[in-house]
Parts: structure tokens; sequence; C-alpha cells
């Protein structure tokens, strides 16, 4: 019964982002902001389609090849799979690097909304090879905030246009996620340029054939800087330097080739810069403010890891869900003799299908909210809606980032599971989705630094205002749900969750102010888990409205909602119980990981 790509896979369900764009996020609201005002509904389905056609016909059908061959290291330099020299340029020719940017740069201003969804199409399709263009965007973005004008010129233009591919270069091989502890030294010339040198590693993207060359933005340390994060600088360093016309070698060398459970299509290098002293940066904005600066793209990556992690579950479950409606196996329960039945009439297959799809479908609505704070925040003309919606986008962004991954690595563990035997052969997909998904929680620092992030900074900072005005948009989404006729039981359970996730945040922030931060940040994952499920059950009420609306008014959407208003329930009843239990963890003396003695492992 081997199976090979399924060109019938539909990645993500169509019908799915129609609804959440126009029936929940009212995406079209956005055509009132100046930035959007010359697109129009045409316009965004205009992009999805031609992201989504990219998606299944040509980087689906090329997955398996891309994941089975990974990029490889001869003679220092790194060799792609010849098929990524075919899809770069059809990715290029989306337009996607620039889309959402100003026109002044070469972009289309498209909402993040819509370019989110592109990207979550194209990561569906082949998550490493949508990940090329997803790097040049950032790299571009990053120098087009904070670098001079020659900066731009020089390395912005090119990136922007896919001519060269770009990197953040910030872990070292001592310091992991510690970037305090970075070593890599610039030391300034009279020419300006600084002479850099040092090594970083599990550099996505830092060596390729498909460009001449690639910019790496690089943290590290001015001679004589403090100690620290406050003394990093961020610098601009490419693989080739111009010298004249011509581009030559700028002393960045290939050390090695990470070999990546996932995401095989995008190597993960690392690198030795200046090992002849010969290796040029140039400084991007001031001195010793590099940490700041590429905590714009940092962020904007974590957003990114989370479409992945939501696009990455969702071609597993729709893989997962093609293969239980065709694959008979048994009968039906209590029936004796017969014809077998599909597995999707196996009540346990069922569970796990519906699992997949509240996960799945949470996760993207997640992301999408996400994206759509942040269009409000750069483009509203009102500056309070800005500050809010800034701060909104700051505090939704480590549980976009990890709720995808985490919960998503269970839906393919699931989408695995209903394969049963097939599953874990290497003939079929969902053991290398599961592979690719494990390195989200990973990417753009781990779950646990996250949870810290979410907790030690997002939640207490300006008194807790974030996490206030979180929770007035969840409550606003409880009495909006009420009206519509959404089942009671469910707007209680977001109401009685709300107040809990409040009352535990006012508890361990009192631990904080009184000098206990220890105590206060020992289950930050346990609250960076509650968080995650209580704003997903928030999208997963707005969903229900929606559909609750569409099943009122009848029509040929509404089995469809009513599909809806069932994913609604079950993770409403069945997820939501689990936060008085995380709440209690956060906030009581269980201190057991704390008080295990590193010897008695």
């Amino acid at each position: 019964m081997k199976r090979t790509t399924d060109a019938k896979n539909p990645l993500i369900d169509d019908r799915e982002i129609e609804f959440l764009l126009y029936d929940v996020l009212r995406a079209e609201e956005l055509l009132a902001l100046p930035a959007f005002a010359e697109h129009s509904r045409e316009t965004f389905d205009m992009v999805l389609g031609s992201c989504r056609r990219l998606a299944r016909e040509v980087l689906f059908p090329t997955y398996r090849e891309l994941d089975a061959a990974p990029p490889v290291l001869a003679e220092g330099r790194v060799t792609l799979h010849p098929k990524m020299k075919e899809l770069y340029p059809k990715l290029l020719a989306l337009g996607l690097i620039t889309a959402p940017r100003p026109h002044g740069v070469g972009g289309q201003q498209l909402p993040l909304v819509i370019d989110t969804v592109a990207q979550a199409y194209l990561c569906a399709g082949n998550v490493g090879a949508a990940g090329w263009i997803i790097m040049c965007r950032g790299t571009g973005h990053l120098l087009e905030a904070f670098g001079s004008e020659a900066l731009k010129r020089e390395y912005m233009d090119p990136l922007y246009r896919g001519q060269w591919t770009g990197t953040m270069a910030l872990t070292e091989p001592h310091a992991g996620s510690s970037l305090g502890d970075l070593r890599t030294v610039a030391r300034p010339t009279s020419a300006g340029h600084y002479l850099v040198r040092g090594s970083k590693i599990f550099i996505t993207g830092a060596d390729q054939d498909l460009t001449e060359n690639i910019v790496h933005l690089v943290l590290a340390r001015i001679e004589g800087a403090p100690e620290g994060t406050k003394g990093i600088s961020l610098f601009a360093i490419p693989k080739m330097r111009r010298e004249g016309d011509a581009l030559v070698s700028n002393d960045v060398a290939i050390a090695g080739l990470i070999h990546k459970i996932g995401w095989r299509a995008l190597p993960s290098v690392a690198l030795e810069l200046g090992e002849n002293d010969d290796c040029h940066g140039w400084l991007v904005g001031e001195p010793h403010q590099g940490l700041s600066y590429m905590f714009q793209m940092m962020n904007e990556a974590r957003i990114t890891v989370g479409v992945a992690g939501a696009a990455t579950a969702s071609v597993a479950y729709h893989e997962a869900l093609g293969y239980a409606l065709t694959r008979p196996q048994g009968r039906a329960l209590g029936a004796r003799g017969g014809e077998q039945v599909a597995i999707v009439e196996h009540p346990d297959v069922r569970r796990m299908l519906l699992r997949q799809k509240a996960i799945v479908e949470g996760a993207i609505s997640l992301v999408v909210t996400t994206a759509r704070y942040a269009d409000l925040a750069e483009h509203h003309p009102d500056a309070a809606e800005r500050t809010k919606a800034r701060t909104l986008l700051d505090v939704l962004t480590p549980i976009a980032k990890t709720f995808p991954a985490e919960k998503g690595f269970e839906a393919n563990a699931l989408a695995l599971q209903v394969h049963g035997g097939y599953g874990y052969s290497s003939e079929y997909l969902p053991e290398a989705w599961m592979r690719d998904q494990k390195l989200n929680s990973i990417h753009e620092g781990t779950s646990g630094i996250q949870g810290l992030d979410l907790l030690g900074r997002k939640v207490m900072a300006r008194g807790g205002e974030a996490l206030r005005l979180l929770a007035g948009e969840v409550t606003s989404a409880i009495d909006e749900a009420r009206a519509a006729g959404v089942a009671a039981a469910l707007c209680d359970a977001l109401a009685s969750a709300t107040a809990t996730v409040g009352e535990t945040t006012m508890q361990l922030g009192a631990m904080g102010m009184s000098g206990d931060a220890a105590r206060m940040m020992l289950h930050s994952s346990d609250y960076l888990d509650m968080a995650s499920t209580w704003v997903v059950g928030w999208q997963w009420l707005r969903h229900a409205t929606a559909a609750q609306r569409i099943v009122a008014s009848g029509g040929p959407r509404a089995a469809y909602a009513e599909g809806k208003l069932c994913a609604a329930q079950y993770f409403l009843e069945t997820e939501l119980g689990r936060i008085p239990h995380l709440a209690r963890l956060c906030t009581s003396a269980e201190d057991s990981y704390a008080r295990m003695n590193v010897e008695w492992f």
C-alpha cells in the first residue's frame, strides 16, 4: 500500500481561509485604512490564489524530493537540491518578499493579514523552500528600518529583489540563546568599516548556490564595548564585498553544516568570520543598539515560525483526513459482518481528527489575528489605536510562536497515528512533517524562552496593561457570542478562564513585586500553556459566533458552519478545563524541579 505525495491534499482548506478572513476577522475593514485603500477583496483573493496554486502545483510535489536529499557541504560550499534552483524564481515571481512593504521600497502595501495567509499556503506546500524568501524579507526589512541610505542601496535593494539572500547571525557555539555572552568582536578602521572576527552557529541559509551573494546581519561587540547585552552592535557583513565593480571574498568561511531533522531544503550552517583578519562589516544604526534592532527581525521571525507551525500541522491534518476517508478497516461498533468501513467511521479516529482540526484552525486563526494587530499598529490613523495594537501584538507574539509549534507537534503526531502502521513508515509523509514541526519549538527562541518572555516581560509591563487590553478583547468577543446565540456554556467557560488568567497573573505579579522573582517565574512554561489555551479559546469562540450566524441564515455554508460549531465546542469544553489546574501550578508552592538536586538525576 505504498503511497506517494497526494496532489489532492489541499494543504489548507480554502473554505477555512474565506471564513476566517471575511466572517471572523472582517478583513475588508482594513481597506478603510489609507495604506490599503488601493486594494480590494479581489486583489486579496488574487494574491492568495497565486500562492495556493504555486503551493499545491509546484511546491508540494517537490517536498518529498527536497526532504530526502538535503543540502551538502563540499569544498567549503553548500549545494542545494537542484530542484531548488527551479523553485526559487517561481517563489520570487509571487512578489511576496516586499508585498507588505511601502511603495517607496518596491512593495505593494498588502495587509499582513493577507500576506500571513499567503505564507501559510507556501509553508504548507514546502516549508524549507518557502523559507528562502522569508529570510530575504526579514533581512531587508531590518535594513530598511535601521540602515543608512548607503546600506539600503548596497544591501536592502538586492535583498528585496531576491537577487541576494540574507541571514540573521546571532547564536555562537559557546553561548546558545544567552546573547549577552557572545564573543564576536568588531574592530573599527579608518576606512569606515569594521574588521569582524568570531564564530556563529545554527545560521539558517548562511550558504547556498542560488544567488551570487548573501548578506549576514551579525551581532558583535565593538572593541571596548560594555559586557552583556548592552554592549552588542549590529553589522551588515556580506559573503562577498564590493571592490570597484567586482565582488570579492569577504573572509566569511563555512565551518560546518548542521544535519537537521526537518526544514531540510533550507540549510543551517556554522560560520567563521575573519579567520584571515579580512572580514569587513558595516555598522547598522548606532553602536551598542544591535540587540534592540535585531528584535524587530526576531519578533517577525517568531510569528513566521508560528505560521510555519500552523501550516505544517494543517497539511498533515488534511493528509490524515484524506487517508481516514479512503482507508477501509474493520466494521462499525456493534455491527456483525458486512463490508469494511472507512476508518473515519470509528469514533476514536474522529476524535483524533477533530483534535487536529481544533488545533490547526485555532493556530491559523491565532497567527492571522496577530497579523491584524500588526497591520493596525503600523497603519491605523489614530495614535492611541496604534499604541493599543502594538501592545496587543507584543503580548500575542510569544503565544503565536509557541502554540502552533507545541500543539502543532501534537497534531502532527495524531496525523501519524491516524495512519496506523503506515504512519511510521517513510513511504508516507506524516513522519516527515512531524520532523519539520519539531524545529518550530526551537527556532527563534525555544518554548521555554517564550514563556519567560511572556510572563517576565510582556504581561507585567506597564502594570499589566497588555493583559488588561487582551482581556478586554476577549470580553468583547464573549458579549458578541452571547448576542449571536452561541451556547451559554461555551461563553461562560471562556469568561471563567478570563477571570482565572487575570487573577493568576495578579498573584504572580505580587510575588515579583515582593522580590520573589524565582518563584514567580518557576512555572513560566505552565503560564504560557495557560495563556495560550485561553487565547485560542478566544479564537474558537469568535469562530463559533460567525458560524452561529451562518447556521441561522441557512444556505450552502450551513453544513460547514455546523462543523465549526462542533470544533469550537470540542476546544472550549475539553481544553479550557485545564486552565484552573495550570493556574494552581503557577501560584502554588509546587517546586519539584527547583528542588531537584542535580545529583539526583
